[in-house]
């Protein structure tokens, strides 16, 4: 299939409804092969152009690679990873997301598919994340992915966070209400993305 010819960004935001998901489901080698909807509202792109291309087709160049790096690890290590992206419209535009994945075994364990749900993140997440990926983008365009990859670890070293603990905290810094020890226990145990969007 021939590839789609990436578009050159603006500097224009879409802004997520807050209420709708945008849903793609991809080959284990992340191709798509179902897109909802909503996604091809936002991206701009139809159905018979998406379809069959690679999902990077919507990457943004502003995205750092080491985060779709460790996306890449924990999916084919069979574990879901919550992640903040930016993606790239068919215009030039961009868009952020919240993303959740499941991921399809067949009977032998072997992974069959990807299924991933995207939502708008809260505005002060993006705030903090863009901060963050530009510090890496920057580092990653003068010395390379490991170098950024050292970077981030000893980032999320000094907090005592993994990078899904720290996407769970900038996403949840809103939550102020205090629980008690029962109900926190409860929280720890459902996704972040299920503690956003219930």
């Amino acid at each position: 299939m021939k590839a789609l010819k990436r578009p050159e960004p603006i500097n224009v935001e879409i802004v997520l409804d807050p209420k709708e998901t945008i849903m793609s489901k991809t080959d284990p080698k992340g191709i798509i092969e179902y897109a909802n909807d909503y996604f091809m509202e936002i991206c701009g792109y139809e159905e018979q152009e998406l379809i069959g291309q690679p999902h990077n087709v919507i990457r943004h160049p502003d995205m750092p690679k080491i985060i779709f790096k460790w996306l890449w690890e924990h999916l084919l290590a069979k574990k879901n990873i919550h992640a903040l992206v930016k993606n790239l419209a068919k215009d030039g535009r961009y868009y952020w997301v919240i993303t959740d994945f499941d991921v399809k075994l067949d009977d032998e364990g072997q992974i069959t598919s990807f299924f991933a749900r995207r939502k708008a993140p809260p505005r002060e997440a993006i705030e903090k994340i863009d901060k963050l990926y530009k510090k890496l983008l920057a580092i990653e365009q003068a010395s390379g992915v490991e170098t950024t990859e050292k970077y981030l670890v000893g980032f999320l070293e000094e907090k005592g966070m993994t990078y899904h603990e720290f996407i769970e905290e900038v996403c949840l810094s809103e939550e102020t209400k205090p629980y008690d020890p029962k109900e926190l226990q409860y929280h720890k145990r459902r996704t972040v993305f299920s503690r956003m969007f219930r």
